[in-house]
């Protein structure tokens, strides 16, 4: 049973997943556009929203965080330095823009990018 299970399984264990997310969110801080699946994208939006928050505060609790979350301190260096460019914006800080299917087993595809 999957009593108090959040988040979606993903198809591999949960290290994995969680190894996953942290790699997609990563990239998505780093190219500010990825492409991925539906799922996967949906999955890694509130890991990208709460760094982006945690960047917005700026205090060292806050980059402690993002660290642990992220695990690239150059990374969350360049997000934090940047992060003037979110302070007009309450949240929504990403965007995902649908695809369609992908060739080979029919995922649906997307485009999850930043807003500015």
């Amino acid at each position: 049973m999957r009593h108090l299970k959040k988040g979606r399984k993903l198809g591999t264990d949960a290290s994995h997943t969680k190894a996953m997310l942290k790699s997609l969110a990563g990239a998505l801080l780093a190219n500010d556009r990825i492409k991925t699946t539906e799922a996967r994208a949906k999955e890694v939006r509130p890991l990208v929203e709460k760094t982006i928050t945690w960047a917005k505060k700026g205090d060292v609790h806050s980059r402690r965080l993002a660290i642990a979350a992220i695990g690239d301190k150059d990374l969350i260096a360049k997000i934090f330095s940047e992060a003037e460019r979110f302070e007009n914006r309450n949240g929504g800080y990403t965007r995902i823009l649908k695809l369609g299917p992908r060739k080979g087993d029919n995922a649906p595809m997307v485009i999850m990018e930043l807003v500015d």
